[in-house]
């Protein structure tokens, strides 16, 4: 992929800095779901090795991985009613929601869906 040596330096990064950073639960699992398609690509990754790089990640002594907590219906519902989702983009309001919950300042995607979501800065990680 034309994008890859630009979204493995930026995890890398993150990976590597002391500084925390924040994987919510559900883009673990959009990860394992879309790398292992055949759909999407011709040569998908065998799981084992999606699995593997998951347990990558989660060694990074500074990762959290973020989950729903007692408060996240709540901040679901406030990002639901907002900014007018439905359908499909409920799963990005989960992910808003668990950002804000999880007191994240930046959320890095190319999903530009992310921006209807007051109080959750995003930015492009491959124009960093």
């Amino acid at each position: 992929m034309p994008f890859h040596a630009a979204a493995e330096s930026c995890v890398r990064g993150l990976a590597e800095s002391p500084a925390v950073w924040i994987i919510p639960w559900p883009c673990i699992h959009e990860f394992l779901a879309v790398v292992t398609n055949p759909r999407i690509f011709r040569t998908p990754t065998a799981m084992k090795a999606a699995i593997s790089q998951v347990e990558a990640w989660i060694e990074s002594p500074s990762l959290t991985l973020a989950c729903e907590t007692t408060a996240h219906w709540k901040s679901l519902k406030q990002m639901l009613t907002a900014a007018g989702v439905t359908g499909a983009a409920t799963h990005d309001a989960r992910i808003a929601a668990l950002c804000l919950q999880h007191g994240v300042s930046i959320l890095y995607s190319v999903d530009r869906d992310f921006s209807r979501f007051r109080g959750l800065r995003t930015a492009n990680p491959l124009t960093i």
